[in-house]
Protein backbone atom coordinates (compact mmCIF):
# COMPACT_ATOMS: atom_id res chain seq x y z
CA UNK A 1 0.00 0.00 0.00
CA UNK A 2 1.49 3.39 -0.86
CA UNK A 3 1.31 6.38 1.89
CA UNK A 4 0.57 9.96 1.58
CA UNK A 5 3.60 11.75 2.22
CA UNK A 6 2.33 13.06 5.18
CA UNK A 7 1.48 9.85 7.05
CA UNK A 8 4.60 7.57 5.72
CA UNK A 9 6.85 10.81 7.38
CA UNK A 10 4.79 10.35 11.22
CA UNK A 11 5.13 6.43 10.37
CA UNK A 12 9.04 7.20 10.32
CA UNK A 13 9.25 9.80 12.57
CA UNK A 14 7.32 7.06 15.32
CA UNK A 15 7.77 3.47 14.33
CA UNK A 16 10.41 1.42 12.80
CA UNK A 17 10.09 0.16 9.50
CA UNK A 18 10.46 -3.16 8.33
CA UNK A 19 12.35 -4.08 5.01
CA UNK A 20 14.09 -6.49 3.03
CA UNK A 21 17.35 -6.44 2.09
CA UNK A 22 18.80 -8.40 -1.58
CA UNK A 23 22.27 -9.42 -1.63
CA UNK A 24 22.20 -10.03 -5.35
CA UNK A 25 25.51 -11.98 -6.72
CA UNK A 26 26.28 -13.09 -9.65
CA UNK A 27 27.92 -16.59 -10.66
CA UNK A 28 31.27 -15.20 -10.14
CA UNK A 29 31.12 -13.76 -7.44
CA UNK A 30 30.55 -10.20 -7.64
CA UNK A 31 27.88 -8.13 -6.00
CA UNK A 32 25.44 -5.88 -7.30
CA UNK A 33 24.58 -2.30 -5.59
CA UNK A 34 23.08 0.80 -6.59
CA UNK A 35 24.04 3.92 -5.76
CA UNK A 36 21.12 5.82 -3.98
CA UNK A 37 19.30 8.93 -4.86
CA UNK A 38 17.46 9.51 -1.83
CA UNK A 39 17.89 9.53 1.86
CA UNK A 40 19.10 8.23 3.82
CA UNK A 41 22.32 6.58 2.69
CA UNK A 42 21.81 9.05 -0.60
CA UNK A 43 25.32 8.62 -2.22
CA UNK A 44 26.22 5.29 -0.92
CA UNK A 45 26.72 1.98 -2.78
CA UNK A 46 23.60 0.34 -0.87
CA UNK A 47 22.17 -3.31 -1.44
CA UNK A 48 18.81 -2.93 -3.59
CA UNK A 49 16.01 -3.65 -0.95
CA UNK A 50 12.41 -2.24 -0.17
CA UNK A 51 9.66 -2.28 3.05
CA UNK A 52 7.58 -4.61 3.55
CA UNK A 53 3.72 -3.01 3.37
CA UNK A 54 0.72 -3.58 5.99
CA UNK A 55 -0.72 -7.04 4.99
CA UNK A 56 1.26 -7.75 2.72
CA UNK A 57 3.39 -11.14 2.85
CA UNK A 58 7.27 -11.58 3.08
CA UNK A 59 7.22 -13.88 0.31
CA UNK A 60 4.84 -11.14 -1.67
CA UNK A 61 6.98 -8.30 -0.94
CA UNK A 62 10.00 -10.14 -1.23
CA UNK A 63 8.61 -11.03 -4.65
CA UNK A 64 7.56 -7.36 -5.40
CA UNK A 65 10.93 -5.94 -4.38
CA UNK A 66 12.98 -7.76 -6.42
CA UNK A 67 11.14 -6.96 -9.43
CA UNK A 68 10.32 -3.01 -8.62
CA UNK A 69 14.43 -2.68 -7.47
CA UNK A 70 15.99 -4.94 -10.35
CA UNK A 71 13.24 -6.67 -12.98
CA UNK A 72 13.71 -10.12 -11.08
CA UNK A 73 11.53 -12.80 -10.83
CA UNK A 74 12.69 -14.45 -7.55
CA UNK A 75 11.23 -15.83 -4.78
CA UNK A 76 11.88 -15.64 -1.24
CA UNK A 77 12.02 -19.62 -1.07
CA UNK A 78 14.96 -19.66 -3.40
CA UNK A 79 17.37 -17.45 -1.18
CA UNK A 80 19.37 -18.13 1.67
CA UNK A 81 17.97 -16.24 4.45
CA UNK A 82 21.01 -14.05 6.37
CA UNK A 83 18.98 -12.62 9.34
CA UNK A 84 17.64 -9.89 11.01
CA UNK A 85 19.90 -6.32 10.73
CA UNK A 86 19.17 -3.22 12.33
CA UNK A 87 19.57 0.32 10.72
CA UNK A 88 19.69 3.35 11.84
CA UNK A 89 19.98 6.85 10.43
CA UNK A 90 19.85 10.21 11.92
CA UNK A 91 17.79 11.74 9.38
CA UNK A 92 14.38 10.27 6.89
CA UNK A 93 14.11 10.59 3.37
CA UNK A 94 12.10 13.93 3.76
CA UNK A 95 14.19 15.97 6.40
CA UNK A 96 16.86 15.97 8.80
CA UNK A 97 14.18 16.52 11.52
CA UNK A 98 14.00 13.02 12.95
CA UNK A 99 15.84 9.51 12.54
CA UNK A 100 14.47 6.63 10.69
CA UNK A 101 15.19 2.72 12.44
CA UNK A 102 14.85 -0.47 10.11
CA UNK A 103 14.36 -3.97 11.12
CA UNK A 104 15.84 -5.34 8.10
CA UNK A 105 15.62 -9.15 7.10
CA UNK A 106 18.50 -9.82 4.74
CA UNK A 107 18.60 -12.34 1.84
CA UNK A 108 21.03 -13.61 -0.51
CA UNK A 109 20.25 -14.31 -4.10
CA UNK A 110 22.06 -16.12 -6.66
CA UNK A 111 21.59 -14.55 -10.39
CA UNK A 112 23.11 -13.61 -13.59
CA UNK A 113 19.95 -11.99 -14.88
CA UNK A 114 20.30 -8.54 -16.51
CA UNK A 115 18.86 -6.04 -13.75
CA UNK A 116 16.60 -3.10 -14.61
CA UNK A 117 17.34 0.29 -13.17
CA UNK A 118 14.99 1.96 -10.90
CA UNK A 119 13.87 5.77 -9.35
CA UNK A 120 16.16 4.80 -6.04
CA UNK A 121 19.36 4.10 -7.96
CA UNK A 122 21.12 6.15 -10.54
CA UNK A 123 23.29 3.44 -11.58
CA UNK A 124 24.17 -0.24 -10.56
CA UNK A 125 27.81 -1.78 -10.37
CA UNK A 126 29.18 -5.01 -9.77
CA UNK A 127 31.52 -5.23 -6.57
CA UNK A 128 33.81 -8.32 -5.50
CA UNK A 129 33.30 -8.40 -1.71
CA UNK A 130 36.96 -7.42 -1.34
CA UNK A 131 36.25 -4.22 -3.25
CA UNK A 132 33.07 -3.35 -1.37
CA UNK A 133 34.40 -3.79 1.43
CA UNK A 134 37.61 -1.44 1.18
CA UNK A 135 35.77 1.43 -0.60
CA UNK A 136 35.08 4.32 1.18
CA UNK A 137 31.63 5.01 -0.91
CA UNK A 138 29.70 1.37 0.04
CA UNK A 139 27.82 2.00 3.14
CA UNK A 140 28.76 0.26 5.93
CA UNK A 141 25.10 -1.59 6.52
CA UNK A 142 25.98 -2.88 2.87
CA UNK A 143 29.25 -4.12 4.16
CA UNK A 144 27.92 -5.66 7.31
CA UNK A 145 26.37 -8.20 4.94
CA UNK A 146 30.02 -9.38 4.28
CA UNK A 147 31.53 -9.40 7.80
CA UNK A 148 30.73 -12.45 9.96
CA UNK A 149 28.59 -12.32 13.06
CA UNK A 150 27.43 -8.57 12.44
CA UNK A 151 23.38 -7.63 12.59
CA UNK A 152 23.48 -4.31 13.74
Amino acid sequence: MRLSQELFSSIIEHTPLISIDLVVENSKGEVVLGKRINEPAKGYWFVPGGRVFKDETLDAAFERIAKEELGLNAKRSDAEFLGVYEHFYTNNVFNDNFSTHYIVLGHKIISDEKLSLNNQHEAYKLFSQKELLESDNVHKYTKNYFKKGVTA
